[in-house]
């Protein structure tokens, strides 16, 4: 089942803020305190809602700009399913809330009269569709599961424990003089009827054709950043002959690396020493078999053959218009090419890379962070009221971008690639040795001068962000070090969220109320629903093998 994260980011009249935000606080009460003959809190929203996983409603003042009104949602399929869902639910709720926003300048302008206008009964679909901001990165902790099967596998869970049970406590419970493969097959045998599902077997989390996809995104990806990368030095092998090419962009290459080595360090008090928790394979996910890959020799033999690859597809490409252009036949052109293409590849590592690098690196030594960012008091007692009453918690965050060429370009491009080799390497919910995360994605809004920060997360604010600064920090930094205020970094991604006092503050500065926050499943965590799947997965077999059932019973 694939998942999607998105979110509607809308501005707010300024006067008609504080309005928006009692509203949202009215639909906070009334779903927390459901009317008489409810069954639930949030029991509206869980029900009419199917596919909803994570909901969120904030508002976010800012003193550069007017408020902005977000509405962020994770749930199970297509966006047009949910939106119609959630209209069916929350109509007259957010069609009061809409009145709050300002009329966007762009071509939705009338769709948005059209939806707001008194006594209004056009869909709403449409319009929050129509605003509606993909994520630049995103992570889903339980990727392939929808809402469905992990309630179902909880109410399961909850039932094994129920037989497992000893009514009596003067009496032996059986269960305990049985083998492994004896309590599977009683278990089996005693939940099947009420769970008939578990004669099905269990749905594809994430099928071979998704995973493809995800690796030829990433792959096409590559090969794009090293066409671009490779320019300068194509356009250059074009009238040099390839001695002389070699020549001056090695001796440029070298000139520049040592003026890398000469600004290597951190600035003085500045530096973050760390040993664990950088960008790399196992940082993003430990116990996925591609990290494998991380080995020295296997990453060489793979960076090889991305290479080969690279180049034959390139020169293919290149003397097809070389052609289209000229007239002249392939033969004539095609070693010509892959002259020029190897050239400019070779170009990127010596000099185009570096240069890049040492530019970044003038800039990072010139940067201001904000050390002792103001906090709100009020503001941080009513995000406490709102955190630690459940296994989960949520946050929300708004910073400035950087301005500058290369910062943008660089930005964006790594939040591109990062988001790309996620959805590859972290497919079983694990960053680096964690996997308390069920759903986080940023996003850029504001014409891309803000950078907007949501998550869906385990435990408490505090262990959270902890957590990320010990053992994915490098992730962190290079997607937030290009955000005004962020503790200094070094070459893109070390130093800045090691800063772990300076990085928290900043992080809190950043964040709204979260005045409206629904979970479908609020007693999970990721590990356990992900220990629930795997006892569903056993009981789905009508037998194991002892070394099966051995793994299998040390989860119950």
């Amino acid at each position: 089942m694939k998942q999607t994260t998105l979110s509607v980011v809308l501005e707010v009249q300024p006067q008609s803020a504080d309005n928006l935000s009692a509203l949202i606080g009215e639909l906070r009460h009334r779903e927390d305190k459901p009317p008489p003959g409810s069954s639930e809190q949030y029991g509206r929203l869980k029900n009419g809602v199917p596919v909803l996983h994570f909901m969120s409603l904030s508002v976010f003042p800012s003193a550069d700009y007017d408020p902005i009104f977000v509405i962020e949602a994770n749930f199970d399929g297509p966006a047009g399913v949910f939106w119609g869902q959630l209209e069916a639910t929350l109509g007259i709720e957010l069609r009061a809330m809409l009145r709050c926003c300002k009329k966007p300048a762009d071509q939705d302008g009338p769709l948005y009269l059209a939806v707001t206008s008194p006594d209004s009964r056009v869909p709403l679909a449409p319009y929050l569709e129509a605003r509606t901001l993909r994520p630049s990165v995103f992570h889903h902790g339980t990727r392939g599961m929808d809402r469905d099967r992990i309630l179902r596998e909880g109410e399961l869970f909850l039932a094994t424990r129920r037989v497992l049970t000893q009514s009596s406590p003067t009496l032996a419970n059986p269960y305990r003089a049985m083998t492994a493969e004896q309590i599977h097959a009683n278990l089996r045998a005693a939940l099947q009827p009420d769970f008939p599902w578990l004669d099905i077997p269990a749905p594809i989390r994430i099928s071979r054709i998704e995973r493809a996809g995800d690796l030829a995104r990433l792959i096409i990806f590559l090969f794009l950043l090293l066409a671009c990368l490779s320019i300068p030095g194509a356009v250059i092998a074009f009238i040099s002959p390839w001695q002389r090419f070699l020549v001056i962009f090695a001796v440029l290459g070298c000139v520049v690396a040592f003026a890398l080595y000469l600004m290597r360090a951190p600035l003085e008090g500045l530096g973050a020493p760390s040993r664990s928790g950088g960008l790399t394979a196992s940082s993003l996910s430990r116990r996925n078999k591609l990290t494998s890959l991380a080995h020295p020799a296997t990453l060489a033999i793979a960076v090889m053959v991305l290479l080969a690859l690279y180049i034959a597809v390139a020169s293919a490409i290149g003397t097809a218009l070389a052609v289209l252009f000229t007239g002249l036949p392939v033969e004539t052109l095609w070693c010509p090419t892959i002259r020029v293409v190897a050239l400019g590849l070779v170009s990127v590592f010596l000099f185009t890379i570096p240069a890049l690098v040492f530019w970044l690196r003038r800039l990072e030594r010139r940067d201001a962070s904000h050390d002792a960012p103001p906090i709100d008091s009020d503001m941080m007692l009513k995000m406490g009221q709102r955190e630690d009453r459940i296994a989960q918690n949520h946050m929300g965050s708004v910073v400035l971008v950087k301005p500058g060429v290369l910062r943008t370009l660089l930005f964006r491009t790594g939040h591109r690639g990062l988001g790309l080799v996620l959805r590859v390497v972290a497919t079983d919910g694990y960053l680096g040795s964690m996997r308390t995360i069920h759903f986080a994605h940023w996003a850029f809004v504001n014409n891309g001068s803000r950078l907007m920060f949501f998550s869906n997360f385990d435990h408490s604010w505090e262990s959270y962000l902890d957590d990320f600064i010990e053992k994915a920090h490098g992730g962190l930094t290079l997607a937030w070090g290009s955000c005004i205020g962020f503790p200094p970094t070094r070459f893109l991604v070390l130093d800045g969220a090691s800063h772990g006092r300076k990085f928290k503050a900043w992080a809190r500065h950043s964040m709204a109320v979260s005045r409206f926050w629904f979970a479908a499943y609020k007693d999970y965590t990721v590990d356990q629903i992900e220990r629930h799947a795997r006892i569903a997965n056993g009981l789905r077999q009508i037998a194991l093998t002892k070394k099966e059932a051995d793994a299998w019973v040390r989860d119950l």
